[in-house]
């Protein structure tokens, strides 16, 4: 197994096609294929379906992509700092469900390090997408929660990509809505009282099952119920249709502002919100920071 091996094969994954990879990598397609059969040969593992629509990245190929992927960035690391002596940013990735405070976590953490060293990615996205991030090394963290429900599931998940999950904080259930909703002022709401509000949940995408839903109680019949992207669609139909949404009650006011509040549901139900992270893998000092600054949020949760 050779770097330029790794190349050609984390080259092919993206471009999707022998033809196009070729071109982008300015060799002959006979040749380049002829490379990915001898490196998937040597490690024993079908990297790409070849179809008449072009290649597609096995599952098992995803992985090894993941870790070549890991190789060829340290290589060019490595390459631009004692060969060709250039100065290079280190680099701090995050993925996360909607949370807010992660995100303000993310903030903070971003204003204590600055720009001028570190190159920082923040990626808001579903459930799966998460776990996919950082078992292919996309992010080193995934913020996201589990509960009782979907604990087995999920925990299976993990083990099968071999990540590890660490809680970082409990906490109850909290109703999310605008501070005009009509039952914005109560102490504490039922989920009947709610039936005639629409409930507004995140899009999983393909991986819709209750599982991997962002929201607690998912399998509840919802007589309203309304799916989102993203979390500044949530915000506005709060407030245009006196939506809400299920949340663990800790809120930012510095980046929503102070419009929206949470309400407690009258509920047994907790979750434990944590962070991935691949086993055996050492946290960054900008990862160790991070989760530094979601920990402050601790004393907010189950209050």
């Amino acid at each position: 197994m050779t770097l330029i091996q790794l190349k050609y094969a984390i080259t092919v994954a993206g471009a999707n096609s022998m033809n196009e990879a070729s071109r982008l990598l300015f060799i002959s397609q006979p040749s380049l294929s002829a490379a990915i059969r001898e490196l998937e040969d040597e490690i024993g593992v079908e990297l790409f379906k070849r179809t008449n629509r072009g290649v597609f990245v096995t599952p098992e190929g995803e992985e090894f992509i993941g870790y070549a992927r890991q190789v060829v960035e340290q290589y060019q690391l490595i390459e631009t700092k004692y060969v060709s002596r250039e100065s290079t940013k280190k680099k701090f990735s995050v993925s996360m469900q909607h949370y807010t405070f992660s995100v303000n976590a993310f903030v903070e953490m971003v204003r204590q390090f600055g720009m001028d060293e570190y190159e920082f990615a923040i990626h808001e996205t579903k459930t799966y997408e998460v776990i996919e991030d950082v078992k292919n090394f996309k992010s080193e963290i995934g913020i996201l929660y589990i509960n009782d429900f979907n604990r087995k599931v999920l925990t299976k998940l993990f083990h099968q990509f071999d990540l590890g999950f660490h809680e970082i904080l409990k906490c109850s259930i909290y109703v999310y809505m605008w501070k005009g909703h009509p039952l914005a002022k109560r102490e504490l709401i039922t989920l009947q009282e709610l039936e005639e509000y629409p409930c507004l949940s995140f899009e999983q995408g393909s991986y819709n099952s209750f599982y991997f839903a962002e929201e607690v109680l998912s399998t509840y019949d919802y007589k309203r119920l309304i799916k989102v992207n993203d979390r500044a669609t949530i915000l506005n139909l709060m407030v245009g249709l006196n939506g809400y949404t299920l949340c663990c009650g800790i809120i930012c006011e510095e980046l929503n502002g102070t419009d929206f509040c949470a309400v407690r549901l009258d509920s047994d139900e907790v979750m434990s919100i944590g962070y991935l992270a691949r086993k055996g893998m050492a946290i960054s000092p900008l990862g160790q920071k991070y989760l530094e600054e979601i920990a402050k949020y601790r004393d907010k949760a189950l209050r």
